[in-house]
Parts: C-alpha cells; structure tokens; sequence
C-alpha cells in the first residue's frame, strides 16, 4: 500500500463527514486535505485507543518528531510522506501540525474544562486550526477567510462535544465547562452515569444556542471572493447543523445512544451545497 492509499483508507474508514466534502474537490486538492485529515486521525487516534496515558504521551511525542523531521525533509510515516508533497503548494506550516497534537495532548492531560474560554482554547487546537489548514487547501485568497474558518471550526466541535457527550462520559471526559454544569445544577456524576433530567436538557439547549450562534458567526465572517472555493467548509457546516437540529429534535438524547445522519442524507447535504450554494 501507497502513502497515497493508506490516507484514503484512513479518511474513509473513520466514517466522518469531513469525506462527503472531499469528493467535489480537484484531484490535487482533495488528495492535500485527505492526507492532511488522515493527519488528524492518526493523532486523535493515539488518544481514544490507546488506554495507557504514558504510552499515549509517548506516542504523541513521536509524532512530534515526525512531523520536524518530515518538514527538515525525511518523512517516515506513510501520511506524513502523502502530504508533504503539498505543504509548499498550499502553506501547511508544521506549527499547525504541533499545534493540532497540542490540542490531543489536553486530552490526555484533563478531563474538565473549567469554563468556556478554557474548552474554546481546546477547541482552537483540535478544530479551529484544522479549519485554517483546510481553508488554505480549498484555495483562500482573502486573509478574512482564516477567522471563519477558525469560527467554523469552533461551531462544528462544539457539535461534536453536544454529540459525544455519552461516549466521552464512558472515557471519564466531561467537555461541558464545570461552571455551566453548576449553572444548570447538572452534577459531573450525573452525566458520568449518563442520566438524563430536565436540567440536563436545559444545560444542553443552552450549549446548542452557542453553537448555532458559532455558525452564523461563521457565515457572516466569509468573504464573497472565497464563498466558491470554501465550499467543502459550507457542506461540513450545512452536515453538521443538520446533525444539531436533529440532537435538538431528539430531546438532547445523547447520554445513551449516538445521534447520526445517513450517508445518503450527508451525500444530499453536499451535493445540495455544491449544485445550488444552499445550505
């Protein structure tokens, strides 16, 4: 197996809608950000699956020697050899690699945020700097286009956060800030035994306005010039707040099951972006 195939079978086999994006992108593009997300997923990885805490630090130490010396020009792993071709064309930088490992290295170092600016530095790292990468790759020409697409990124993780909060809790990670948890008298072993109240709806309706006020924040920062171009990023954005609505509908029933969207529903979602801008 290829670099080039091992990143594929990465980016498909994680099953995210980030590859219902891919798809409409130009062969040079697409092949830069799914080496790029398979980046990601290595990394992320690294902290879901491997249980020990020291083996995961380790790891990830790995990774950031790899990624110093993939940029000094001798990449090892088969995902750094796949993307590195594109890092000039596209202004990949390693200090966006470190700083995405910078962001799994928080996971393993705490499992609570005391409030929101604490959980948005998290955010920033595993998400909004992903966004800045991404936008580079879909070819950004307007300097703005980076603070939406860092804007976008918090609006699609806080998502993520609102959907995982019953598998994270199963990890023991309670992403929810502490000081909204008080604010609602949602107890941390409450949502650790994922019980559901009335006050955990309440809690959750309130972290569900700021993420749909992320996404309108986000669509109101992109400029004009970039709209054709960042289209990936308005079909993650269109997916996304679909699967917010539908937690939403659901009662914020996501203690015991997983709230997801079907690949057909995420494939209509994109193509409606791609065919007719709407979102």
């Amino acid at each position: 197996m290829n670099p080039e195939q091992y990143v594929q079978d990465k980016a498909a086999a994680s099953g995210s809608s980030f590859y219902y994006a891919f798809l409409f992108l130009p062969k040079p593009r697409r092949a830069a950000i799914t080496a790029f997300y398979a980046f990601c997923r290595e990394v992320d990885d690294v902290v879901d699956e491997v249980s020990d805490p020291g083996v995961a630090a380790t790891k990830l130490a790995w990774w950031r020697t790899e990624v110093a010396q993939a940029f000094a020009g001798t990449p090892r792993h088969p995902v750094m050899q796949a993307l590195m071709p594109h890092a000039a064309a596209y202004g990949i930088e390693a200090r966006q690699l470190h700083e995405v490992i910078d962001g799994c290295q928080m996971d393993l170092d705490q499992t609570r945020y005391l409030d929101f600016p604490g959980l948005a530095r998290y955010c920033h790292l595993v998400a909004g700097v992903v966004g800045e990468v991404a936008a580079r790759i879909f070819g950004q020409t307007d300097p703005q286009t980076t603070a939406y697409a860092h804007k976008l990124g918090l609006a699609l993780q806080l998502t993520n956060i609102l959907r995982d909060v019953g598998e994270d809790a199963l990890r023991g990670r309670i992403y929810l800030p502490v000081n909204e948890l008080q604010q609602f008298d949602v107890k941390a072993h409450e949502i650790l035994n994922r019980i559901h109240s009335d006050r955990f709806v309440a809690l959750m309706k309130f972290q569900a306005q700021r993420a749909h006020a992320a996404y309108d924040e986000a669509l109101g920062m992109l400029p004009l010039a970039d709209r054709r171009a960042q289209k990936p990023g308005l079909m993650m954005a269109s997916i996304y707040r679909t699967l917010l609505r539908e937690i939403e509908r659901d009662d914020f029933q996501v203690l015991n099951q997983r709230v997801s969207l079907t690949p057909v529903r995420k494939l209509w979602l994109a193509w409606k972006v791609q065919a007719l801008g709407r979102i």
